[in-house]
């Protein structure tokens, strides 16, 4: 059993807080493994969007792990991609799910979004009707350091976005991250747009789970926590979800009001 350091409500968002981004992680994967399993005793099919960070490294391959899902009735989408990648780029946010997931518990569907397609826009909007189509039982997302879900930076976010998902420009600090994640190795390597699943369609999921550990996410996750809810922080809308649970290490804490 995993020892919870804390846990709180931040007005409807659990908020559980792990010693360590071990223990974290397989809390994570507790909790959406013990989701999962009760859906697929419920109904025919779950179908789940996947975050591509390596903030979710020790969460998915705890997920990897957890006994007692049908992966053949998981049908897995993904958050976001880069205009301009094909299907199979090492850098693309595809390949490193197939890497650190889809590979290793083999969903009965995969749809990935293709970066490399000539109109974006288009391609957005054939992403958005699969989505649409029976909707999204679990997010399983990350939070990045200006407070983005998925490429729903400040400057683009929108609580109410028509759409499903749209192509946007990715802004710079968002661009540096990808570098210090180890994504690119350099600013000026990192795309300049993405695809991305909306605000609006990452909040009518009917469950999300959050992972976010570390220090360089500790501004965000103060400003998700303590902050207005608005879109200077777009993650600050987790906290009027009725079925969210945020899981953070001590270190991605260390700016909050506690």
């Amino acid at each position: 059993m995993t020892a919870v350091r804390d846990e709180r409500r931040c007005d409807q968002l659990l908020v559980i807080v792990l010693g360590d981004r071990e223990a974290m992680g397989q809390a994570a994967a507790d909790h959406v493994a013990g989701r999962m399993r009760e859906l697929l005793a419920a109904q025919p099919r779950v179908r789940a969007v996947f975050a591509a960070a390596a903030s979710q490294t020790e969460f998915l391959a705890a997920l990897v792990r957890a006994p007692g899902i049908d992966w053949s009735r998981v049908e897995a989408f993904h958050l976001d991609e880069y205009v301009g990648l094909p299907r199979g780029d090492a850098r693309s946010f595809g390949r490193w799910l197939d890497d650190h997931i889809f590979s290793l518990v083999r969903p009965g569907r995969v749809e990935l979004m293709n970066g490399a397609a000539s109109d974006p826009a288009a391609e957005s909007a054939r992403y958005g009707d699969l989505l649409r189509d029976g909707g999204l039982d679990l997010a399983l997302i990350g939070i990045g350091e200006n407070g983005h879900l998925a490429f729903n930076d400040p400057h683009v976010a929108d609580f109410d976005d028509p759409e499903a998902v749209k192509p946007v420009e990715i802004d710079d600090m968002s661009r540096h991250q990808q570098v210090r994640d180890g994504a690119f190795p350099s600013f000026d390597a990192v795309p300049r747009l993405a695809m991305t699943v909306t605000m609006s369609a990452i909040l009518a999921a009917r469950a999300i789970s959050v992972v976010v550990p570390g220090p360089h996410k500790a501004a965000a996750v103060a400003a998700t926590l303590d902050g207005p809810i608005t879109t200077s922080c777009p993650a600050s809308a987790l906290r009027r979800h009725a079925d969210a649970v945020l899981f953070a290490d001590p270190p991605a804490m260390s700016m909050t009001a506690g």
